[in-house]
């Protein structure tokens, strides 16, 4: 199996303006990286190769890679847009996204419990998305939306559709061949001259939702340790609430 990191952007709603800030899959949390820990956790389930897409700093996560020991099972995209949408990103690693393997995509800006990837991969030959159902309401958290054990949304700000089951989407997609294959190939639409600035989920949500035959499921993480690192806030509850879960 294989798995694709997204960690070019330049984190602005973090550090502002700053761009002598280093990226934010550099924090530290008890003296290692976010970056660090996904190779790690990467490296217990199984996974044997890592896509990496690189923008801003490039050459610190590069550096950061170097001391894991694991850099020979690392692939380096550069997007030279980093500045642009993260579907750009995306698209960027589209060879490997085509390329016919599982797929376990993810965020670099999250601090989670490694159960959430074994959960992620149990179930066999279909795509997963991981979600809590403990969640803050609002127009940050991305919502995964279920009816009768089926996706009926995927975005921010929800269409008004019937749905019995929601929780906040963590960031983490399991995704088989054929969806991989059909999501890269979907970003086209947006990075060459379509919307440059779209998030990635809209081009997932465009596959998830859509008529083609692809069997999705969602994964109830609820009650396991996880945070999304977006504003300053996030890094105290990270330190003061998620490191001390993990740690026990």
């Amino acid at each position: 199996m294989k798995a694709l990191i997204l960690a070019a952007g330049v984190g602005s709603r973090l550090f502002g303006d700053d761009d002598t800030a280093s990226p934010k899959s550099l924090l530290r949390f008890a003296g290692k990286s976010l970056m660090t820990r996904h190779i790690e956790n990467l490296m217990s389930v199984g996974v044997d190769e890592i896509g990496l897409v690189l923008g801003y700093h490039e050459e610190e996560i590069k550096a950061e890679i170097r001391t894991t020991g694991a850099e020979d099972k690392v692939t380096f995209f550069h997007n030279p847009r980093f500045r642009e949408g993260s579907v750009v990103s995306m698209w960027t690693a589209r060879d490997l996204m085509v390329a016919g393997d599982p797929v376990l995509f993810m965020d670099a800006d999250v601090l989670y419990d490694p159960r959430i990837l074994e959960r992620m991969i149990e179930p066999s030959g279909v795509t997963s998305f991981p979600y809590d159902r403990d969640f803050e309401a609002g127009d940050e958290p991305v919502k995964f939306m279920l009816e009768n054990g089926r996706p009926a949304e995927f975005r921010k700000v929800p269409d008004d559709v019937s749905y019995d089951t929601v929780g906040e989407w963590i960031g983490f997609i399991r995704m088989t061949p054929n969806f991989a294959k059909a999501v890269a190939e979907r970003t086209e639409h947006y990075a060459v001259g379509g919307d440059v600035h779209a998030p990635y989920e809209d081009a997932v949500r465009d596959i998830l939702l859509g008529d083609g035959a692809h069997d999705a499921v969602g994964v109830d993480v609820t009650g396991l340790p996880w945070i999304e690192i977006d504003f300053p806030e996030d890094i105290s509850r990270a330190e003061n609430e998620i490191l001390p879960a993990l740690q026990d």
